[in-house]
């Protein structure tokens, strides 16, 4: 199994697919900034006209990011990609994927006009729908497939144009491409052309409706997440980190929830998620993976061995930012049986208590993007938009982890001691 998943965490479309979500992590941060100071912040100081004034500048974010999260994710796959695989010009694949996302597009979309309540058919409109939240994994999969075929075609020496060495490497750049980008660009018209007098659909729908929707609603169900996430952190515990897992079959999905709950919270409507990628993390990584803010504590309030604390004061600040490699592979967690249950067990039973307290009413729900060093408390505050429940959540999680951790703790630490050939 190590050897497998190490495979499949070298593998360059999946390693590409991480890459790329964590490029574009930054921008989606923003847009959580934009939510909580336009919902929150703006709110507690204005009002009337001088506040709907003022959101309009959130609102500007939340377009230029939120709303064309698809349209950003598929050319940074493609220049992942390109980059991964030494390609010689990744700047002509993040163009190709654009055009081809673009292409994909349904040549006609109906849409009600502001104050209407008929639909009205238009045609070359782009939808913020489609670019956006909704389009993602279409995103990713037309970034990945357009780019693979138009760096393959490129490969192909006699479909390249050579202008000579007397030209400027730009102009001979362009030109090497040119054959390469019109047979991938056609071929996406073809497959557009096809969908659309065939079927009357378009790429984009055929993909959010027969792949991501079936897949969201598995994979981001309670059972689903618990199950992709404790996986995840299972590997971690046999050295392989888990985003192999989670960055590539969980969080895309998560990551659509986050926007859904992001655009609904800006707009007033109700919140229509639980389970995203700002909850699960905020419950279920608290401290980092494995939730190992709860097994610091407890080696700092029960353990005798000094080995043992010395790694946790070692581990404990980076801890408090959600690094805990320093306590990880320092303890070691890695290969160490009684250490890895709570490892993997603490994390889903935070997920399924969070989800309890929220279905129950009992906290708000996450609503605001935040960086995953956000520290504990500090986290559950921001993600909920301020709500001191989250918080009381959270620091129950870490009490509870605390104990949980400690009778694993306790037989790890014998087992050590056994093999040191030191009796207590």
């Amino acid at each position: 199994m190590v050897e497998f998943s190490a495979r499949i965490a070298n593998q360059v479309h999946l390693r590409s697919l991480r890459d790329a979500f964590a490029g574009v992590m930054p921008i989606f941060i923003l847009a959580g900034l934009a939510v909580l100071v336009n919902n929150v912040v703006f709110p507690w100081i204005l009002e009337g006209e001088t506040l709907v004034r003022f959101k309009v500048w959130g609102d500007a974010i939340i377009n230029g990011t939120l709303n064309i999260a698809a349209l950003l994710i598929a050319p940074m796959i493609a220049w992942s990609l390109a980059r991964n695989k030494n390609f010689a010009n990744p700047v002509s694949t993040v163009v190709i994927a654009i055009c081809s996302f673009i292409i994909m597009m349904p040549m006609q979309v109906d849409l009600v006009p502001v104050g209407g309540k008929a639909t009205v058919s238009l045609t070359s409109v782009l939808t913020f729908a489609n670019i956006g939240s909704t389009g993602i994994f279409a995103g990713v999969l037309i970034g990945l497939v357009a780019t693979e075929l138009f760096m393959r075609i490129a490969g192909i020496k006699r479909l390249t144009i050579n202008l000579g060495e007397n030209v400027p490497p730009a102009v001979g750049q362009s030109f090497s491409s040119l054959i390469p980008a019109i047979l991938t660009l056609s071929l996406f018209a073809a497959l557009a052309a096809l969908l659309n007098n065939l079927l009357h659909t378009d790429l984009i729908h055929l993909i959010t409706t027969l792949i991501q929707q079936p897949l969201r609603l598995i994979n981001t169900s309670l059972p689903g997440t618990i199950f992709i996430y404790s996986f995840g952190n299972f590997l971690f515990t046999l050295g392989i980190h888990q985003s192999v897992v989670n960055s590539v079959v969980l969080e895309p999905f998560l990551l659509i929830n986050t926007n859904e709950n992001m655009l609904a919270y800006a707009s007033g409507q109700p919140i229509p998620h639980i389970i995203n990628n700002i909850f699960v993390p905020t419950f279920g990584m608290v401290g980092g993976t494995g939730s190992t803010i709860s097994l610091l504590i407890a080696i700092f309030l029960f353990s005798r061995q000094q080995a043992s604390k010395q790694v946790a004061r070692l581990a404990i600040t980076p801890g408090l930012f959600n690094i805990n490699e320093p306590v990880i592979f320092g303890l070691p967690i890695v290969f160490n049986v009684p250490l890895m249950i709570p490892f993997v067990l603490l994390p889903a039973i935070g997920i399924f208590f969070a989800w309890m307290c929220t279905t129950l009413g009992l906290m708000s729900r996450c609503v605001v993007m935040i960086p995953w060093t956000t520290p504990p408390i500090l986290s559950a505050w921001l993600a909920t938009a301020g709500d001191w429940r989250a918080v009381v959540v959270q620091l129950i999680i870490i009490i509870f982890g605390v104990f949980f951790y400690l009778p694993f703790l306790k037989i790890s630490e014998r087992v050590a001691l056994k093999n040191n050939g030191i009796n207590e």
